[in-house]
């Protein structure tokens, strides 16, 4: 929770850069509660029957776009969730029990690792190991030389807190090849896969393709209010909803983030691939300067 000293300096931020005649960026989250409510009251027809009856314990506008980030990501069923955190613990549990093996594969400065508090294991009951610690995703070498078995690799994709890096396609697809081989299945940390097309050249259900399964935001790139989903085979969707509730994620409505996340696959994922070669201009010139 957010101190008052931290309040006020946000505050001071935002008047700033609301006083800038030039910004690279202006994302929804900066905005007042009355211009956000405006914007989302202003938009939502856009994407949905503004008719339709409000979404209770899902359903509605919430399986709408479980649907559609289903289709987006060539996926056979989708599942949303309040927090991407909630669902890569319930994915990541769901193929423990699948598999019969409760260790998970990752980078130690994956978002599981670095910024949950232990909650794999505290929570889910779920054990970590780290093929690499170098600052990149481990290589296709690495995993089959492993030397503990492991039911499940997750791939950070950009890996955050190693400076957002991105394996090659070449390399991404040998290192899943690589976790086949040993009877893995394979989990996409995909809080920022709508941004990795142009880096790949692929098209997104070729990328989540590769995977058993996903999990994707709808803030960090898309601007929406809130809220992730979990996007794999239609059975283990239907688990992963039973385990949504047992964790506290069957929400009475969630139809403002619903809508948000409709309004950003429409309005904003068009839009990155122009983003991302933007932001190698600006890298270009800093690096320059």
């Amino acid at each position: 929770m957010a101190t008052m000293d931290e309040q006020e300096q946000r505050r001071r931020r935002l008047t700033a850069w609301r006083g800038a005649r030039r910004v690279l960026a202006r994302v929804g989250a900066d905005g007042t509660l009355g211009e956000r409510l405006a914007a989302l009251a202003a938009d939502a027809p856009s994407v949905h029957d503004p008719d339709d009856c409000t979404d209770v314990y899902g359903g509605g506008v919430v399986a709408d776009l479980e649907r559609r980030t289903a289709r987006l990501l060539g996926m056979e069923a989708a599942a949303f969730f309040p927090t991407g955190t909630m669902a890569q613990q319930v994915a990541l549990r769901c193929w423990a029990g699948r598999t019969g093996n409760a260790t998970v594969a990752l980078h130690p400065l994956s978002h599981p690792e670095v910024h949950e508090g232990g909650a794999l294991g505290v929570v889910s009951g779920l054990r970590t190991v780290h093929p690499t610690s170098e600052p990149r995703l481990p290589d296709a070498e690495e995993i089959r030389e492993f030397p503990e078995p492991f039911g499940t690799l997750m791939l950070e994709l950009p890996l955050r807190d190693a400076g957002f890096v991105l394996p090659s396609w070449e390399e991404l697809t040998a290192v899943v090849e690589a976790a086949r081989e040993r009877d893995a299945v394979v989990h996409f940390d995909g809080a920022r896969l709508w941004e990795c097309g142009p880096h790949f050249g692929r098209a997104l259900p070729e990328i989540a393709g590769l995977a058993d399964s996903v999990y994707v935001s709808f803030y960090k790139s898309l601007d929406g209010l809130s809220g992730a989903v979990l996007a794999g085979p239609s059975t283990l969707v239907e688990e992963a909803r039973v385990w949504r509730h047992r964790y506290g994620g069957q929400l009475f409505q969630q139809f403002p983030a619903a809508l948000s996340a409709l309004i950003g696959l429409e309005r904003e994922l068009p839009r990155l691939p122009s983003y991302v070669a933007h932001a190698k201009v600006v890298a270009g010139a800093l690096a320059e300067g």
